[in-house]
């Protein structure tokens, strides 16, 4: 008895029974993974044109398909291409398509190919665009953070040590640390990329192709820097998206300290700065309200990087080689995390760009909490030759004096400072004041105007190369 055939003409010959409902709905990915689209174009492109190079099919027959290809690239790109969900993905909905359009010869598209290593050279195409796009948003966040800081060499804030006033430094010192680390950042976005750029395309299903195919062909015209030494792993290696995410998890979390911080500085506590009224919003209820939602949805969507980067962590864990459907669970949290971090990176480069220091309350918040103790310490070490230890008790000795008579450091007499010392001169006042302390902060690194002049036009000058 012959049986009914499947509707499904790209894998139904072995099937007597469409798909049900529910396995459509679970199997499909269209509704994600049609991001893919220009890439997988590009990619059968490639492999069209291999084809024929090898003689496997006709230059006829491979020009019809690539012409074919193109016609559907652009209708996509027109919003003129209907996704049909009964065809689970983009791949195949493309070929479908083709078959429509080209006839019979659109068959000829999958020869030594298998939708395993098809998706698996889309994906590691998107990803490497991607992260080429976030790479360029990283440089520009840095530039608007350098920027900020040459602005504000010499403008004199707190440091905090456990969330409590530590010393004096210069906004600029505290910018430039966050250049430092998205530097870091894109590093670790480029090395992605580095590792990444190898093709899969031309492993089949799992165990190469018995066609005469050039797989450096393919890989050339893609950019790929060579084709993948194992067909196993070629077509069930994730890594490449998982280093990705873990990039994009750790640069999350610098832009969620750098958005907890900005939120900080908004507040009435600290007031060190204000944003523009289109980066904040209102309250429904409150008139008076300005709320940084901005900085906020930045600070939150760093739980949904992680997030992204444990399911799929969790998704390769207890897979086998080669190919298993757990896979097709790759793209959503993948997208999702492409897209928003890019969201999160230009959204802090407008409020750094944007913000306006309140230098007046930065430099009156500096000065309290006997921040300058820390140099009053030194000043004993360096001129009465105290070994530091003992210079610590002294120092805290004086700051408890301070507390008990509620004056600043600087506001004490030289006849009290001198109870703790005999040898302390009136020299010391020179390290008690703000500006002088940060002023003698030039030590390799540290936040001195004079270094923080040299480190922004350090930056300055290697982003506009990295541009």
């Amino acid at each position: 008895m012959v049986k009914k055939a499947s509707k499904n003409k790209m894998w139904g010959g072995r099937f007597s029974l469409d798909s049900s409902k529910l396995l459509q709905n679970v199997n499909s990915s269209i509704e994600f993974d049609y991001k893919l689209f220009e890439v997988d174009v590009e990619a059968s492109i490639a492999h069209t044109q291999m084809l024929a190079h090898c003689k496997i099919i006709t230059k006829k027959d491979s020009s019809l398909i690539i012409s074919g290809l193109k016609r559907i690239r652009n209708q996509f790109q027109s919003g003129n291409f209907k996704l049909d969900k009964e065809l689970e993905d983009i791949h195949m909905n493309i070929e479908s398509k083709l078959q429509k359009d080209i006839g019979d010869t659109a068959g000829r598209l999958h020869t030594a190919r298998s939708r395993n290593d098809q998706v698996a050279t889309d994906l590691r195409l998107y990803i490497r665009k991607k992260n080429s796009h976030i790479a360029d948003e990283i440089t520009l966040l840095q530039i608007a953070l350098t920027n900020k800081a040459e602005e504000n060499y010499k403008t004199i804030m707190p440091g905090f040590t456990h969330m409590q006033t530590a010393q004096p430094i210069t906004m600029g010192h505290h910018l430039l640390a966050y250049v430092e680390m998205l530097s870091r950042d894109k590093g670790r976005i480029i090395d992605c990329n580095n590792r990444l750029n190898e093709s899969p395309l031309g492993s089949g299903a799992l165990s190469g192709t018995s066609f005469p195919i050039n797989r450096k062909m393919t890989a050339k015209t893609l950019g790929f820097d060579n084709p993948m030494r194992n067909s196993l792993d070629a077509v069930s290696s994730r890594d490449f998206v998982l280093e990705t995410m873990s990039s994009i998890a750790i640069c999350s979390v610098h832009l969620s300290r750098l958005a907890e911080e900005i939120i900080l500085w908004l507040s009435d506590g600290f007031n060190f700065i204000s944003l523009p009224d289109d980066l904040t919003t209102g309250s429904s209820i409150m008139p008076q309200k300005k709320n940084p939602d901005l900085a906020e949805l930045v600070r939150g969507k760093s739980g949904r990087l992680i997030g992204s980067l444990i399911t799929m962590l969790v998704v390769m864990k207890g897979l086998p080689l080669a190919y298993s459907k757990d896979l097709q669970e790759d793209k959503e949290p993948t997208f999702d995390a492409l897209d928003n971090i890019l969201l999160c990176l230009q959204s802090m480069t407008s409020m750094i760009k944007n913000m306006v220091p309140n230098i007046d309350n930065m430099n009156n918040a500096s000065s309290r909490q006997f921040s300058t103790a820390t140099d009053l310490a030194d000043w004993l070490v360096q001129n009465l030759n105290i070994p530091f230890r003992s210079a610590h008790q002294i120092t805290g000795e004086i700051v408890s004096k301070c507390i008990k008579d509620d004056m600043n450091l600087d506001k004490m007499e030289l006849e009290v400072l001198k109870q703790f010392d005999k040898r302390i001169t009136k020299d010391i006042y020179n390290v008690l004041n703000t500006e002088k302390s940060v002023n003698r902060k030039n030590s390799e690194g540290g936040t001195s105007p004079r270094n923080v002049k040299k480190s922004a036009s350090y930056w300055k000058k290697r982003l506009k190369d990295e541009e």
